[in-house]
């Protein structure tokens, strides 16, 4: 198997929510076919007459109520996940017929909501996410077509798709095994161990990558401020009103002592969740429907356990090596095998980040990554009317309770007792995931989608 070539800052990604598959690599691919449509030849820009888009898979299913066609259309507009601007999706999509000018270096076209096609939700196409870009001349013939897989995670892939020249990793791994090998021969950290990769593949320094780790948090931080301050409903018809101030204002109550310390884990994780429901700005950790779990943690790390900078990012460093193996061993993607992919994933890089955070060595980070993904393991993505609201929401707080208790117990028991390894459970969710039926990948055709609607 080849080895990991991930970088931590694709693991990692500024962008808005509500769910990195939906918003950030449909916004990538409006961007990537604007790119692609002003470098054609001026004679064939100028025939250019239409742009038709047309989902598939869990985008279709739920791309309505996960914003897709407000991203594309941002993406077509010149906008980048990390760069865009909350106010910009909040005023986009408001009518299927709004128009909007798309300039393909002077040669412009008239682009509205309803040339996004919602198509088939079961397809043959090579990943769930798929999207197809196809610019047509006024007779309907194409003059440039691109078929998009958006893979979970704000990754984004298409047909031919060539993986980019990058370095070779200094200590290449592929599985927790091959991993622990190189930390027991080499007499080096797990945290030393995803740098010096880092620096490897990207080229970038030592301080540069401490930097990007703290925009990081940085990002992290200001979504969770911002959760536990901000009242209201969340938008969509659902009507759901947020939780994280009242539950913020109940753990202040119980000065975060006992109950009070669980209400405030569990209001920090609403928080980030709501806010990426609301569309705003969160860090795809590993994904945007899972973007309240890490910070949570990392939250609870420096208000609560008084972590240094220096502990948070090499519990983030340890985080990476844990979504890294899912990612290549399984998927992050709640289309390929649902919500364990998802909340299971951060969970698990919650629990890893806590314990190596805290001082714990590998053994234990495994194990505390381990048991949290463990007891994920068939969770379904069932989102309600397609929003990432219900149960998402409430399952980022669950998933960060678990990664607290993963950690509590991983640290308690002895760990030489431990029976199951991190690639034995990345395995069987992946089993999992290819024998769950498409109705509970983020189709909304069954679990609580489809009972809340029929009640």
């Amino acid at each position: 198997m080849q080895p990991i070539t991930t970088s931590i800052f694709e693991l990692f990604k500024i962008g808005p929510g509500p769910s990195s598959s939906h918003t950030i690599g449909p916004m990538k691919a409006g961007a990537d076919l604007m790119t692609l449509t002003r470098a054609l030849p001026v004679e064939v820009k100028s025939e250019a007459d239409r742009l038709e888009i047309r989902l598939f898979g869990s985008l279709s299913a739920t791309g309505a109520g996960h914003g897709t066609r407000k991203a594309i259309i941002s993406g077509l507009l010149g906008h980048s996940p990390e760069h865009c601007p909350p106010e910009v999706l909040d005023n986009l999509d408001r009518s299927p017929s709004e128009q909007h000018e798309l300039d393909f270096t002077g040669n412009f076209i008239t682009f509205t909501a309803s040339d996004i096609i919602m198509d088939a939700v079961e397809h043959d196409y090579p990943h769930s996410n798929t999207m197809i870009f196809r610019l047509l001349n006024k007779k309907g013939k194409s003059l440039l077509e691109r078929e998009y897989y958006s893979i979970g995670g704000g990754f984004l892939r298409w047909l031919g798709y060539e993986e980019p020249q990058r370095g070779e990793p200094k200590y290449p791994y592929s599985s927790m095994g091959t991993l622990k090998e190189h930390l027991t021969r080499n007499d080096i950290r797990l945290h030393e161990l995803i740098l010096e990769n880092e620096k490897a593949i990207t080229g970038l320094t030592e301080d540069e990558i401490f930097s990007r780790l703290d925009t990081l948090i940085e990002v992290m931080e200001h979504a969770v401020e911002k959760g536990i301050t901000t009242c209201g409903k969340l938008p969509g018809p659902i009507g759901l009103h947020r939780k994280a101030p009242t539950m913020y204002q109940h753990a202040r109550n119980d000065h975060f002592q006992g109950s009070g310390f669980v209400k405030a884990l569990n209001a920090y994780a609403l928080a980030a969740s709501e806010e990426n429901a609301a569309g705003h700005c969160v860090v795809t950790a590993p994904t945007a429907g899972a973007a309240g779990v890490i910070p949570a943690i990392l939250f609870v790390l420096k208000r609560h356990l008084g972590a240094l900078t220096d502990e948070i990012r090499q519990g983030l460093l340890a985080a990476s090596a844990i979504g890294f193996l899912v990612k290549h061993n399984a998927s992050i993607s709640g289309a390929e095998v649902g919500c364990q992919g998802e909340v299971g994933t951060a969970s698990a890089m919650a629990a890893a980040m806590l314990a190596y955070a805290r001082g714990y060595r590998f053994q234990i980070t495994e194990n505390s990554a381990e048991i949290a993904l463990e007891h994920h393991l068939g969770l379904t993505c069932d989102p309600v009317g397609g929003f990432v609201q219900i149960p998402c929401i409430e399952r980022n707080a669950m998933g960060a309770v678990k990664a607290y208790n993963a950690y509590l117990i991983a640290t308690t028991v002895e760990a030489a007792y431990h029976m199951v390894d991190l690639d034995k459970v990345v395995r069987a969710m992946k089993e999992t995931g290819r024998d769950m039926s498409h109705k509970y990948k983020e189709t909304s055709e069954g679990g609580l989608a489809l009972s809340m609607t029929e009640c």
